[in-house]
C-alpha cells in the first residue's frame, strides 16, 4: 500500500486507536477487539513492551485487512524497526526530522506529533502527511483545534490526547482530519476483566459517530 493510499485510510475511517498496554498480548487482544468492531486501523505505541514484535504479529495475524502505525516513536532507529516487522504508518509525540525524512525515502505516512502553530507549520513544511496535535485535550480540545485551521486550513489534523467519544463530533466540526483515541476506546481494563465486547462496542460507537459528524459537516 503506498503512502498517499495509507493517508487516504487514515483520513475515511478518521480514528487511530491508540493501543498502550502492558503486554504484547494484551496489545493483541485488544487489537482483535477494535476490529471486531469494524475499526480497521490501530496504532501500536511503543511503550508497549516487545511492541515491535507485537506489530509483526499483528500484521501477520491480519495482513491487508489491517492498517498498522506504529506510536510513540522517538527517532529513526525505532522507526526503522517498526518498519521492517510491517507498520505502515508512524506516529510521534513529537517532531524528529531524522523520523519524518526516513519516512518520506521509504514512502511510508508519518504523522509527527506538535501542539503550537509554529511547531505545526514546521512539521507539514518538514513533509508530515498528517500533523498530530498533542495533547489537544489539555490545551482548548475542539476549540483549540478550530483556532489552528483558521490560519492553517490546509494542513489536515489529528488531535490526540484527551479525545472521547462525547468530544468526537466536536473535533470534526472544528476540522480535524481524523483523531487519535486512547484509553476510551482501547480500554486495557476491559481486556483485563475479560469483557473484549466493550472494546468492540466502543469501535462501533465512535464509527457512528464520525459518521454522523461528517454527515452533519
Amino acid at each position: 500500500m503506498t503512502r498517499d493510499a495509507v493517508v487516504r485510510r487514515l483520513i475515511e475511517v478518521g480514528i487511530v486507536p491508540v493501543l498502550r498496554a502492558s503486554s504484547a498480548d494484551e496489545a493483541l487482544a485488544v487489537g482483535d477487539a477494535i476490529v471486531a468492531g469494524g475499526v480497521d486501523v490501530v496504532e501500536i505505541t511503543m511503550t508497549v513492551p516487545g511492541a515491535v514484535a507485537a506489530i509483526r504479529e499483528v500484521v501477520k495475524r491480519y495482513g491487508d485487512r489491517l492498517l498498522v502505525g506504529a506510536g510513540t516513536v522517538l527517532d529513526a532507529t525505532a522507526a526503522g524497526e517498526c518498519l521492517a516487522a510491517g507498520a505502515r504508518f508512524i506516529v510521534s509525540p513529537a517532531i524528529d526530522e531524522t523520523t519524518i525524512a526516513l519516512c518520506r525515502r521509504e514512502d511510508v505516512a508519518v504523522l509527527p506529533g506538535a501542539l503550537t502553530p509554529t511547531e505545526v507549520l514546521r512539521a507539514w513544511r518538514l513533509g508530515a502527511d498528517l500533523v498530530k496535535v498533542f495533547p489537544c485535550g489539555a490545551v482548548g480540545g475542539p476549540g483549540y483545534i478550530k483556532a489552528l485551521k483558521a490560519p492553517l486550513p490546509h494542513i489536515p489534523l489529528v488531535p490526540t490526547g484527551g479525545v472521547t467519544l462525547s468530544t468526537a463530533p466536536a473535533y470534526f466540526a472544528a476540522g480535524a482530519s481524523a483523531i487519535g483515541v486512547g484509553s476510551d476506546l482501547c480500554d486495557v481494563s476491559a481486556i483485563r476483566d475479560g469483557r473484549p465486547e466493550r472494546v468492540t462496542d466502543a469501535a462501533r460507537a465512535y464509527l457512528r459517530a464520525v459518521q454522523s459528524a461528517r454527515a452533519a459537516a
